[in-house]
């Protein structure tokens, strides 16, 4: 797969699988992090598919990362607790500056890209549910290709492609608050 990046702010893409992936990452994150910022990490450890989030939010939380950190294997942030979660997160941070991460579908020619935007994510949009929107800034990884007939196709993705996204993701997240 060939890496991408686009230097437009808040359109950035790559693959996980560059060297210097994290790095470009970082350089994209480090002018939106700020002192109010918390990163809150949506899915469920259930499902490998799904796991990106709460696998960065422990990975972020076991090396002691400087902003507050919500969603990790331990206690997940999903569908069944995303809106009590929210709530909770923004009242404890009234003038947070929200990053989400989580995984989503896409084509098949993205699996592996991780996706940087201004502006909230939804979660479950591609198993058709429709949750709480949340983030000032999105970091998605496309982790499966979006498969109208089969909405339970994030079952068969391997961890190994979560596990890389998600150090990407970490090390960036890293890189940035320090570039910053």
């Amino acid at each position: 797969m060939k890496s991408q990046f686009y230097p437009y702010p808040y359109r950035t893409r790559i693959h996980y699988a560059k060297e210097n992936a994290s790095l470009i990452l970082s350089h994209a994150l480090k002018e939106k992090i700020n002192e109010q910022s918390v990163i809150i990490c949506v899915g469920t450890d259930r499902c490998i598919g799904d796991a990106l989030g709460p696998l960065v939010g422990t990975l972020l939380k076991n090396k002691n990362f400087r902003f507050p950190v919500y969603g990790t294997l331990e206690e997940p942030i999903h569908a069944v607790n995303l809106e009590e979660s929210i709530s909770q997160i923004k009242a404890k941070h009234p003038s947070g500056f929200f990053i989400a991460i989580d995984a989503c579908l896409g084509n098949e020619d993205l699996i592996g890209h991780i996706h940087i935007k201004k502006g909230p994510i939804s979660p479950g949009k591609g198993v058709g549910k429709n949750l709480p929107r949340i983030g000032d800034l999105s970091i998605v990884g496309i982790v499966d290709q979006f498969n109208h007939e089969d909405c339970f196709s994030i079952h068969n993705i391997r961890l190994n492609l979560i596990m890389k996204m998600a150090e990407v993701i970490v090390d960036a997240l890293r890189t940035s608050t320090y570039l910053c």
